[in-house]
C-alpha cells in the first residue's frame, strides 16, 4: 500500500491533536481547527478537499478525510442547538459532497448519543437509533447526512473520549483530586472509556484499509475500548492511577446531579463490526488507562 495523506477537519480538538501527532514517513496529515477549516463552508470545505487530493497525488499516496469536528457541549446544545446542528449535520454533509466530488473517502466520527441509552446489552450499529438530547439528534442527523451523500464513506461510533488535550472526564477528575477530600460520581451509567490516542490509530488503521481498496462492506462501525464500567468505576481507576485513595470517592444515581441535557444510561458499544471487518481489536479500557499514565 502507498502512503496516506489525511485531511483532519477538527484538528485542534481532542482527538483531533492525536491524529496529528501521528503523522512521519508514509502519513502526512493536515489538521486544521474551525478557525482555519470552518466545515460548514462549501468554498473553504471544497478548496480544502481539493488541495487534499493535490498533495496526495504528488506524494503518491492515497487522500483520506478523518472529519473530527464536532459542537460538543452537550447540555449547551440544549439551548444552542441551531448551532450544533450546523456542525454536527450541516458540516457533514457539506463535507460528505465535497468527498463525492472529488472522489475521496470519508470517515466521520460519531457518539454513542444517537442511541437512546436505555439498552441492556451492547449496542450493535444497525440498532434502532433513539436520541435523547438535542447533541444526540444533531450527530444522527451528520450521520444520516453522510450516509446518504453518495460519497464513500464510513460512520465510527465511539463513547466516553479521553485524552491529553482538551476538556474530559479524566481531566476533571484529576483536578478534584487535587482540590478535594470527597466527591461523587454516578455509578448507574454505564459504557466504555476511550482513550483518544487508541482511538487515532484506530482510524488510522480504518483509514489504510480503505485506502487500500479493502473497506469495509459495513458502512457504520463502533469502536471504543473493550469492556464496560461506570463513571464511579472509572474514577476510581483514575485515582488509584494517582496514587489516590479511590474510597474518597462515593456512588450516587444520575437524579443526584440533574443536567440540561440527559445523559444515557447505557453507552457500551459493540465492536463486533470492528473486529469483523479485520481491524485490530480494541484493547480493555482498563489497560488503555494504564497506558495513558505511563505516556
Amino acid at each position: 500500500m502507498s502512503g496516506l495523506e489525511l485531511l483532519v477537519p477538527g484538528g485542534t480538538g481532542q482527538l483531533g491533536r492525536d491524529l496529528a501527532a501521528l503523522a512521519g514517513p508514509g502519513l502526512g496529515v493536515t489538521a486544521p481547527g474551525s478557525a482555519d477549516l470552518d466545515v460548514t463552508r462549501p468554498g473553504a470545505v471544497i478548496e480544502a478537499v481539493t488541495a487534499l487530493s493535490d498533495r496526495a497525488a504528488a506524494a503518491g499516496a492515497q487522500p483520506v478525510v478523518i472529519n473530527a469536528a464536532a459542537y460538543t457541549a452537550v447540555d449547551k446544545a440544549e439551548t444552542e442547538e441551531a448551532r450544533a446542528f450546523a456542525i454536527n449535520a450541516d458540516g457533514p454533509r457539506v463535507l460528505a459532497a465535497a468527498c463525492s466530488s472529488r472522489r475521496v473517502p470519508l470517515i466521520h466520527v460519531s457518539t454513542d448519543y444517537v442511541f437512546s441509552g436505555e439498552a441492556s446489552a451492547p449496542y450493535e450499529p444497525d440498532d434502532a437509533l433513539g436520541p435523547r438530547t438535542a447533541y444526540g439528534r444533531t450527530k444522527a442527523a451528520g450521520e444520516d447526512a453522510v450516509l446518504g451523500s453518495g460519497a464513500s464513506a464510513w460512520v465510527v461510533r465511539t463513547a466516553w473520549v479521553y485524552g491529553k488535550h482538551g476538556t474530559n472526564f479524566l481531566k476533571t477528575m484529576t483536578t478534584l483530586e487535587s482540590t478535594r477530600d470527597t466527591l461523587s460520581v454516578v455509578d448507574d451509567q454505564r459504557g466504555t472509556p476511550t482513550w483518544s490516542a487508541d482511538l487515532a490509530a484506530a482510524l488510522v488503521e480504518l483509514a489504510g484499509l480503505i485506502a487500500a481498496g479493502n473497506g469495509p462492506a459495513t458502512r457504520v462501525l463502533h469502536c471504543t475500548g473493550a469492556g464496560e464500567t461506570t463513571w464511579y468505576g472509572f474514577a476510581q481507576a483514575i485515582f488509584r492511577h494517582l496514587g489516590a485513595d479511590p474510597t474518597r470517592i462515593s456512588p450516587c444515581r444520575t437524579e443526584d446531579f440533574p443536567r440540561p441535557a440527559p445523559r444515557p444510561a447505557y453507552s457500551v458499544l459493540s465492536t463486533k463490526s470492528w473486529q469483523g471487518a479485520g481491524l485490530t481489536p480494541p484493547r480493555p479500557w482498563d489497560e488503555a488507562l494504564a497506558a495513558y499514565f505511563k505516556a
